[in-house]
């Protein structure tokens, strides 16, 4: 998992910008269910009042309202309106106010409405005639709130302007004290009990909407209130929204640039491999790390700052929120994330080993898919069509097998999370309804409580869900990071050692063998031991012997493609390992065993070997490579396109395009590793009277099965089982090598092995 988080460490400036979003974003999303909150309760059950200090007051409303406070308090009430006196008679609240002034007087104003709105209801509830307020009444009026059996009728602005006249005309009966009256209200106040007071405290804003109602103006408060949370509640939406898109965006720009240069990595890695670590690795898991691993770590990439990043913060918010709030339901929370992280623990020890398995079977399944595809013409030659249908679908079968396991750990979590989030919300509305009851909590509280909750959980989800796909990815990481710190052990050398190579301009050709022997990495034997010739230029030098003798393995020695294990390879006396490799390669005309040719056209194919061979050479090249009748019958010419691998020309095609391919860079050195095998014989001679003359300056190195394809060579190496056994030319070693009369006698008639030897002999005088 370090590896991956190594990655996203490239692009931390990204990263902070990602993670400042995703605050911004959880912000948003943890204010949301605060904004439904007031929106049930304070706009729709409260008809958007939020105070018990109203904005706009009529004088009677004020003066009985000042009648029930001290002195001090009903100056100051007074103070706030008087200056903004309307032409409708209606005083509206200073906006001048300080906030520790505005909440002196809400805490002042508050206990004279709940009386106010008390008697207006008593009002309502009285028989017509009957309604008048005395001292005594009026000190009842709170105790009175008790008595919830029996029914009320909810009063009107009317029955508050009746009681504000009632008010105003005992303030001026003889005897009338306003320190009396506010004994026998703080007297009945303190008898309440904290439940009910705290109901009674919602009372003050019903006489407010009261005054609304009376004034014509509380629709337009309500829907005033709703209207400006509501906008806010939209913009907060929006936000959330642009910031979301903005997130999404820069996360999937910095898992497509860590792709991106993973597989830039890999493939450096694997570009300057030699065989050895192709072997090692082998090229279906390389191709699987290139491709398969590196998107498994890109996605992730983008989980973890989309998913990784946010969830700890949404689930820490959520539970801020849930244990700072008051309605005592927060064991529920607590209850949920123990039972979550039960269940995250429990899915991750069972699914966590299957991962690495996994990716060990898709190698597998490429490797089978690979072999069967590249074979499919012998496969069907020799009818082997079902065993390898068999062999394919035991390979299939054990992959979907693994992925079965895996797939329904995960999928198992879903039912899991959706039963603890049901369970929470059951147990929220179960106890949430008991506190509602009690007056402790309000709908839109509750509703704000669930949301969290379903947050917090969601959240846990989302690192569930994560922390299923972290352990596969950190597979994927670990396979990636093999190849790229996997170094390669042909390497070009210091600047020290290589300053005779560079400082070389005059170069020859002349490759010399000096006591040459390999092995490869793991064998026990040697493939090759006490190796000693030199290829001159200007002549040839053919390289025969039996299959698996070592024949390719020497001249591959050459390019470097492996390092000799004893003696050393030189080229114009310089150790091959001693020249930095494109200096080395660019002196070298090479053509495999096997034609390849990369998809493109005929001239780009040509033209693989540097980006200054011209049309001329191309054409050259062509024609001593006996390529130019087919090239030339095709529509296109050398623009005709080459299908991947070459596939849409034949095998004799493809082989004359590599000669051709080598011959166009004009090297100092041609290394042909079997490359006329799919030749006929009358194009064989051909290619090799018009290469002779190409070559008159160059080394020209060969390996052959074909004696026809030697018998001119000026030298002649035979080997048997890696071992130098004859060297010479053809008639000298028709005379001292019986391996090599072996192999000549197995491949031409005694007419044409005596006609060979005399124009050998007849070439040598």
């Amino acid at each position: 998992m370090t590896k991956i988080f190594k990655q996203l460490a490239r692009h931390w400036a990204v990263c902070l910008v990602v993670f400042a979003l995703l605050f911004v974003q959880a912000y948003c999303d943890l204010a949301l269910p605060d904004y439904t909150s007031k929106i049930v309760d304070t706009g729709i059950q409260q008809g958007g009042i939020e105070s018990p200090l109203p904005q706009t007051v009529r004088q009677s409303t004020l003066d009985t309202l000042s009648l029930l406070m001290s002195e001090e308090d009903a100056q100051k009430l007074q103070n706030a309106y008087q200056y903004y006196l309307q032409d409708d008679g209606v005083l509206q609240l200073r906006s001048d106010l300080t906030e520790d002034e505005r909440i002196a007087l809400e805490d002042a104003v508050t206990t004279p409405d709940i009386v106010l709105y008390m008697a207006a209801a008593q009002a309502a509830n009285t028989p017509a005639g009957q309604s008048s307020i005395g001292m005594t009444g009026l000190a009842e009026m709170p105790s009175a709130a008790a008595d919830t059996d029996t029914e009320t009728v909810t009063p009107t602005a009317a029955d508050l302007d009746t009681v504000c006249s009632q008010f105003a005309a005992m303030s001026q009966m003889p005897g009338f004290d306003r320190s009396m009256l506010q004994k026998q209200l703080d007297s009945a106040m303190s008898q309440l009990d904290s439940t009910l007071l705290e109901n009674l405290k919602s009372q003050s804003l019903l006489l407010v909407q009261l005054e609304y109602e009376a004034q014509g103006v509380a629709r337009n408060v309500q829907m005033g209130y709703l209207f400006r949370v509501g906008g806010q509640m939209l913009a907060l939406t929006l936000l959330m929204v642009a910031v979301a898109v903005a997130v999404g965006f820069l996360a999937s720009r910095v898992s497509a640039a860590i792709g991106r240069d993973l597989r830039r990595e890999t493939f450096s890695s694997v570009i300057g491999f030699s065989n050895a670590e192709i072997e090692n690795f082998s090229t279906a898991s390389l191709i699987t790390r290139t491709t398969n691993d590196i998107q498994q770590v890109q996605f992730v990439c983008v989980i973890l700052l989309r998913m990784v990043a946010y969830a700890p913060i949404l689930g820490i918010g959520g539970v801020l929120h849930v244990v700072g709030s008051s309605s005592g339901l927060s064991w529920i929370v607590v209850l949920d994330v123990a039972i979550l992280l039960l269940l995250i623990i429990f899915l991750m020890s069972v699914a966590m080993p299957k991962f690495k398995v996994m990716q060990q079977l898709v190698d597998r399944l490429n490797l089978v898919s690979r072999e069967i595809l590249t074979g499919i013409m012998p496969v069907r030659a020799f009818s082997r069509e079902k065993f390898e249908e068999q062999r394919f679908d035991k390979a299939n079968r054990e992959l979907m097998g693994t992925q079965l396991f895996t797939n329904r750990a995960m999928v198992a979590m879903m039912p899991f999370m959706t039963l603890i989030m049901n369970g929470t919300s059951l147990l929220i509305v179960w106890f949430g309804g008991k506190a509602m009851d009690a007056g402790t909590m309000q709908v839109g509280e509750m509703i704000a409580f669930i949301t969290y909750t379903m947050q917090i959980v969601m959240s846990f989800l989302m690192l569930a869900m994560v922390a299923v796909m972290l352990p596969r990815a950190g597979v994927a990481a670990d396979r990636i990071d093999e190849v790229i710190r996997t170094k390669a052990t042909i390497h070009d050398p210091d600047k020290a050692a290589a300053k005779a190579a560079q400082a070389h301009t005059d170069w020859q050709g002349v490759v010399q063998f000096e006591d040459v022997s390999f092995r490869y990495p793991g064998a026990d034997s040697d493939a090759l031991e006490h190796i000693s010739f030199t290829a001159k230029p200007g002549e040839t030098t053919a390289i025969i012997g039996s299959t698996g003798c070592g024949k390719s393995t020497l001249l591959n020695l050459i390019p470097r493609f492996y390092d000799v294990t004893g003696g050393k390879v030189t080229v114009d006396g310089i150790d091959v390992r001693e020249m930095p490799q494109a200096q080395l390669h660019d002196l070298l005309g090479y053509v495999p065993q096997k034609g390849v040719l990369f998809s493109g056209t005929i001239e780009s194919n040509l033209k693989f070997g540097g980006e200054d061979i011209t049309d001329a050479q191309v054409q050259k090249a062509a024609a001593i490579a006996q390529a130019t009748d087919f090239i030339e019958a095709k529509p296109e010419g050398y623009q005709s396109p080459i299908a991947q691998g070459g596939s849409n020309v034949s095998g004799g095609q493809k082989q004359r395009l590599s000669i051709a391919r080598a011959i166009a860079k004009d090297p100092k050195v041609y290394l042909f590793d079997d490359s006329f095998s799919a030749l006929d014989y009358k194009t064989d001679v051909t290619l090799r009277r018009a290469l002779k003359a190409q070559t008159d300056n160059a080394t020209v190195i060969i390996v052959a099965q074909r004696i026809s394809t030697v018998l001119h060579a000026n030298q002649i190496l035979v080997l048997d089982e890696g071992r130098l056994v004859g060297k010479g030319t053809h008639a000298q070693l028709m005379v001292s090598c019986p391996e090599y009369q072996e192999i000549a006698r197995s491949q031409l008639s005694q007419k044409e092995l005596a006609l060979d030897t005399l124009n050998t002999e007849k070439e040598g005088e």
